[in-house]
């Protein structure tokens, strides 16, 4: 017999049956260097391995049996390769003529035995009659190749060409491929065909006594039913399991495979237990969702910290945070202190900062800079109108639709355990009959707890004590106590005049310009220009109106390249004076001018959740009866300082050099415009007095001062919140003269110097050194015809 040196390509898991093609992926660096060096059309002896786990087979891994195959294609894939080959003859595997770079063999030629002439003729009709009974009951692919044997004569390639049709597994095929007598194999093949008959049989009737017991409208269950039946009777039928479907073996092996800590695995276990087992219907949709919750989640994986932080670069993080955010020096030190704590210990605890100030500081942007410079995951959880405690906790799993909450989410999303976190508007959280999100935080938020935070949906603890969270919020008044008290609060005030001019040259201009498509060099803005759009276009702390005025102007350039039939215009220089003309009329202008004129006005100083604003207190008499008119839209203790600064003008008639029967034949009315805003708080306290004071007297205020400050019946001036914020209220209204409570003197620390040096501030501890600081010396005349001695004023 014909002996000839072919390559060899032993197979793992598989047999290639004359007659039948195959695509083989292709991965061990012998087989690579085979199939790289074939071309189409070229022969090679495929073998198939004794045991698949060998991953350097010999002549004695290998059945002696082998196929002589044509290659028709070799193709790359992204992990090795696959070469498509089409089995030709058997042959025996005599010897190994070659190792390297790829196994060489010599093969005998193998020629097919009949033990009986007879025998032979009658297998190939019966088994050509079992295949037409089986291409009956069957569908899909298998059907079409059995059809395809229909005119197939030649015993041989009937059996081989049928054995390869039927799918089998690969014990059974190399029963097939071993089997040189052509009796023994047809009858083989023929004893294959018809277990795969009767397993297709048996179906059948599974299929019908299932449907007895179930109604129409539950097709689901009885799919689930079918399933089972069918691997029960392939066990019983095959002496193995029956299969569980791609799906719960991709499943099965992900939990297998998965990181998970010990007591998340005994649940991941169960769970997939009772899903293989006893679980049907909506049941088991529940419990899939709950384990690839399980295996979603990154229990131990955790983001390595960007190299700067591993090598103690704390200046190089702390270029990047100044690079994103012009001032917020404060919330910068901060972040920098914890980069510090983990450079010297490796680790830290979690850490909950709370950004509060008003909007558009830079809050939550601030957030993005810190995961960017730490080189971890960013995510931002929006915790504004939230008003059911599952939302932040999830639901139980007993409800229908039920979902983890919000953290749960984030972790997730974020694929480690140790992101940064930003809980966005913590303090706009809302309370509905749901529970109270704000409770619901408390573990979350508590360093000392959150190491076993536990979802409802999941019910595992999950390890939050790396997370570094930062919390941003526009006012702290509306945090339950509870709460407030977890946080570390850092308080960013609201941005300089001249901090806003930096801040719209280096991020605001460049990044809207680059946004409308306008060349770099087609416009300029100067310095003169943004300081008016500043001061006389927007009137904030933060900076989100003036983006809004930079695009406005961006967005006039735009139409005008627009409108140029070339598209080419000159270089554009918007200066102070044009920008009337793109912007329009100013929306704000100096108002204490027009208020001021007359005694009786004076300006306060007051903290909003938006930032410090400056507050008109009018006052005026009229003759009367001695009543007292306050309006305003006024909160309790307003009204009650309007009555204590009345009682304290009235007892100090003498000093201030007033009639004391003013009352008498006059009435006194107390004034705050804007009367749709609610205003409440004691620190406007002493401008009523001075207003008070003023309007009795005769003496203005000075129109270039301000105060604040709470004061009681004697006169004694105390101290109040938020004096940053209200100084640069001041500053940026153009007041150059502020009055401040003596006890205050300990915050002036926080007002930045450029502010202090172009700003007089006044320390006092009594309303006699307000009234001296504040008031005019010359004593107006009284107006004509408003009755009574002193003068009478009314902005």
């Amino acid at each position: 017999m014909r002996t000839r040196n072919l390559p060899f390509l032993p197979l793992r898991d598989g047999v290639l049956l004359p007659g039948a093609t195959a695509t083989i992926p292709v991965g061990r660096p012998t087989s690579v260097a085979l199939v790289t060096s074939l071309d189409a059309g070229t022969l090679v002896v495929v073998g198939v391995q004794k045991d698949a786990a060998v991953v350097d087979p010999r002549l004695d891994d290998v059945h002696t049996i082998a196929v002589v195959a044509r290659v028709q294609k070799v193709a790359r894939l992204p992990r090795g390769y696959q070469v498509t080959l089409e089995g030709v003859a058997r042959v025996r595997v005599k010897s190994l003529v070659k190792s390297s770079p790829y196994l060489v063999v010599e093969a005998e030629d193998v020629i097919d035995a009949v033990s009986d002439e007879n025998a032979l003729h009658d297998l190939v009709m019966a088994l050509k009659s079992e295949l037409k009974e089986l291409e009956e009951k069957t569908t899909g692919q298998l059907q079409r190749l059995i059809e395809s044997l229909g005119d197939e004569d030649e015993p041989a390639a009937l059996a081989d060409r049928t054995a390869a049709a039927l799918g089998l597994p690969v014990a059974k095929e190399v029963n097939i491929l071993v089997a040189l007598d052509l009796v023994e194999r047809l009858q083989e093949v023929m004893r294959l065909v018809v277990e795969v008959k009767t397993q297709g049989e048996v179906r059948e009737r599974i299929d019908n006594e299932v449907r007895k017991e179930f109604h129409k409208s539950q097709r689901e269950a009885i799919l689930r039913e079918q399933l089972k039946a069918i691997q029960k009777e392939l066990a019983q039928t095959s002496g193995g399991g029956g299969g569980t479907g791609d799906d719960m073996e991709k499943l099965r092996e992900r939990v297998l495979s998965a990181d998970l800590p010990d007591d998340v695995r005994k649940v991941a276990e169960r769970e997939l237990n009772r899903l293989g087992g006893q679980a049907s219907g909506p049941e088991q949709g529940v419990i899939r969702n709950y384990l690839e919750w399980i295996l979603d989640l990154p229990w131990k994986v955790k983001a390595e910290d960007s190299d700067e932080v591993k090598k103690g670069g704390i200046e190089l993080v702390q270029q990047k945070l100044d690079a994103d955010h012009t001032g917020l020096e404060e919330p910068k030190k901060r972040i920098l202190e914890h980069l510090a704590v983990i450079q010297m210990t490796g680790t830290a605890k979690a850490t909950i900062l709370c950004l509060v100030g008003p909007p558009g500081v830079g809050k939550t942007s601030l957030g993005q800079s810190v995961a960017d410079a730490l080189g971890r995951p960013f995510v931002r959880v929006s915790l504004g109108g939230v008003r059911d405690e599952a939302e932040v906790r999830g639901h139980r799993r007993t409800y229908v639709g039920a979902i983890p909450g919000r953290i749960v989410h984030a972790l997730k999303k974020a694929g480690a355990k140790n992101p940064v976190f930003l809980l966005d508007e913590i303090d706009k959280l809302g309370k509905g009959w749901a529970g109270d999100p704000e409770a619901a935080l408390l573990e979350v938020l508590d360093p000392e707890q959150n190491h076993s935070f536990t979802d409802h949906y999941m019910e595992l603890p999950f390890d939050l004590s790396e997370v570094l969270f930062i919390c941003t919020a526009n006012d702290l008044s509306t945090i339950a106590a509870p709460l407030r008290d977890r946080l570390e609060i850092i308080e960013i005030q609201g941005y300089t005049l001249d901090e806003k001019l930096g801040i719209a040259k280096k991020h605001l201009l460049p990044k809207k310009i680059k946004e409308h498509g306008i060349d770099p060099a087609l416009l300029t803005v100067t310095d003169a220009a943004l300081k008016d759009i500043i001061a006389g276009y927007t009137r904030e702390a933060g900076v989100r109106q003036l983006q809004r005025e930079i695009t406005k102007l961006c967005r006039w350039l735009a139409l005008k390249v627009a409108k140029s039939m070339e598209r080419k215009l000159a270089p554009q220089v918007i200066d102070a004076g044009d920008l009337k003309e793109v912007l329009g009329k100013p929306k704000f202008h100096d108002e204490r001018a027009e208020r001021t004129t007359l005694p009786g006005v004076a300006v306060g100083l007051a903290w909003t959740p938006v930032g410090g604003d400056i507050l008109f207190i009018e006052t005026s008499r009229m003759p009367g009866k001695g009543s007292i008119q306050i309006t305003g839209q006024l909160g309790d203790v307003m009204k009650e300082s309007a009555s204590a600064a009345l009682t304290y003008v009235r007892s100090h008639t003498d000093e201030l050099g007033i009639d004391p029967k003013f009352l008498e034949q006059s009435d006194v009315h107390i004034h705050i415009p804007a009367g749709g805003i609610p205003k409440d708080g004691p620190s406007a306290g002493v401008t009523m007095f001075t207003a008070l004071t003023s309007l009795l007297t005769g003496r203005r205020v000075r129109r270039d001062t301000a105060m604040t400050g709470e004061a009681t019946l004697r006169g004694r001036v105390l101290p109040v919140g938020g004096i940053k914020t209200k100084v640069l209220a001041a500053h940026r209204a153009g007041i150059k003269r502020v009055i401040l409570p003596e006890q205050n003197a300990r915050d002036l620390d926080e007002i930045p110097e450029d502010i202090k040096k172009e700003m007089e501030i006044i320390l006092a501890s009594d309303m006699k050194e307000v009234l001296a600081n504040a008031l005019e010396k010359d004593v107006l005349p009284p107006v004509e015809g408003q009755g009574g001695k002193s003068s009478t004023a009314s902005a």
